[in-house]
């Protein structure tokens, strides 16, 4: 195949990477057509919204590429057999879920939806087709894909034998709330395959707009346990700087001098290295165990365990953020109302999976707290669902009036606002870093709340000083002074 061939792409999965990932390159390649496509005609609705604010994932920038490239190139439907068949190359961008039983359950990736797609793919594909795992998938995931997609060739007709496939790794590096400027300034670009003609395709398609010298080639294997090795590794500083924060609130020390004090080091860095509620998102966890399974399965026990570590820290953290606020609200907050500001598991995305919000709110809930839910992105039935328990408390004005309720039942309700949310509060928990939670009117926040007032803040986003002086008691990570005050 020439590396210029590529005409039509088809990406099956229109969700949080096949979405932006797609919508940039039809953006940054006007003369390919790129078909997104996927089951779920409610999400494809979306995408194919005129109002831009409806589409079905937020994402800074993302509304001004779809409105170039929509139309034009840029195409959302339903009609998967169609667009595999008149595609040169075909991205699977499916959901690969942790298993929940069998061999492996809880650790190993379910890929029933990534099997499903190689199947399809095989069915409909006419001629020459590559394709592209997008999903983060566990190593050797690509060989399960070429058996499906050769097994198609050899029991298919004579007519049909004229399909060929090549397979490749192309897995994605994308950071929510930063997935637009990730994609179109990547730091790299990773293309694992064996296939020299279809890597160079591939390679053709982002050469339009990132430089050659970040484009990197590897064989299939290596592409695949990168993408895991990548997210393991940063999910691990972000437990390493939260083990230190809470040893820094029990001998005095600040982390945020901590990681400033090491983060100097260039063998260290910065980034991924500030101290909050734990690490959230579809992938860290997921990979990580992911990971560990593999390691298990080829014999690394000790290996497997070392990872496994990451994740039992990360749960432990947000445990532990839960258990202060008890601890400081007299040893209760049954029928306490506490106000969450942020539900979302980091800033402006309306991303929830594995959010440190869902982890504490129900630790919080178990005790008997009314929480009142604020999130400038995430809507009341994604939280419904996250937390499995619908709505169970009336907010309103006269909240802050009224005495809190003796009771062990938990629950909850979306606020409005954030004073809606502080309205008769106990304490606030700062759990997600908007841009919206840094700079607050904290005096009239007090007046609205019942004494005495407390903030967690879990991000240290708040200036602490203006805390203090409007009369609330503070709590934040990883601060040894705050943690004396308590």
């Amino acid at each position: 195949m020439n590396k210029t061939s590529i005409k039509t792409i088809c990406c099956i999965g229109a969700g949080y990477v096949g979405g932006p990932t797609m919508a940039v390159i039809a953006d940054r390649c006007p003369g390919i057509q790129v078909h997104v496509v996927d089951l779920d005609e409610t999400r494809i609705q979306a995408w194919n919204d005129k109002d831009l604010r409806l589409l079905p994932i937020y994402e800074p920038g993302l509304d001004e590429v779809v409105e170039r490239a929509r139309g034009r190139n840029l195409h959302y439907s339903t009609e998967i057999e169609s667009a595999i068949a008149s595609a040169d190359m075909v991205f699977i961008s499916v959901n690969t879920p942790t298993k929940t039983k069998g061999i492996g359950a809880g650790k190993a990736s379910d890929l029933r939806w990534v099997e499903a797609c190689a199947r399809q793919v095989s069915k409909f594909a006419q001629g020459h087709t590559i394709v592209v795992e997008k999903s983060t998938l566990p190593v050797r995931t690509a060989q399960a894909i070429k058996s499906i997609l050769i097994s198609a060739q050899k029991g298919s007709s004579n007519k049909e034998r004229t399909k060929s496939f090549s397979v490749l790794s192309n897995p994605e590096f994308l950071a929510e709330g930063t997935a637009i400027r990730d994609l179109e300034c990547p730091d790299r670009v990773l293309i694992g395959g064996e296939d020299e003609d279809a890597v160079e395709a591939l390679a053709a398609i982002y050469g339009q707009w990132v430089a050659a010298n970040k484009i990197l080639r590897t064989n299939l294997w290596s592409s695949e346990l990168s993408k895991l090795t990548a997210n393991a590794f940063l999910a691990q500083r972000i437990s390493s700087i939260n083990s230190v924060a809470a040893l820094c609130e029990v001998t005095g020390a600040d982390v945020r001098e901590v990681e400033k004090a090491i983060g100097s080091d260039s063998r260290i860095g910065t980034k991924f290295l500030q101290s909050g509620p734990g690490f959230g998102g579809s992938c860290f966890k997921k990979d990580i165990l992911n990971l560990a399974y593999l390691c298990n399965h080829f014999g690394l026990p000790e290996v497997a365990e070392y990872w496994e570590n990451v994740v039992s820290l990360n749960v432990w953290q947000q445990k532990r953020i839960a258990n202060i606020v008890v601890q400081n609200l007299f040893g209760t907050v049954s029928g306490k109302r506490l106000a969450i500001l942020g539900f979302a598991f980091k800033a402006n995305t309306n991303d929830t999976r594995e959010s440190p919000a869902i982890c504490i709110a129900k630790s919080l809930l178990e005790e008997g707290a009314q929480l009142a839910i604020y999130d400038p992105k995430v809507e009341a039935k994604q939280i419904s669902n996250d937390l499995n328990l619908q709505e169970k408390f009336t907010q309103g004005s006269d909240v802050q009036k009224s005495e809190p309720a003796f009771t062990s039942d938990g629950g909850w309700c979306k606020a409005k606002s954030i004073f809606d949310a502080v309205t008769g509060a106990d304490a606030i928990l700062i759990i997600t870093e908007w841009d919206d939670f840094r700079h607050l009117n904290w005096h009239k926040i007090y007046s609205l709340m019942r004494k005495p007032a407390w903030v967690f803040d879990s991000r240290a986003v708040a200036d602490p000083k203006e805390i203090k002086l409007a009369g609330l008691n503070l709590w934040r990570v990883g601060d040894g002074a705050s943690y004396e005050e308590c």
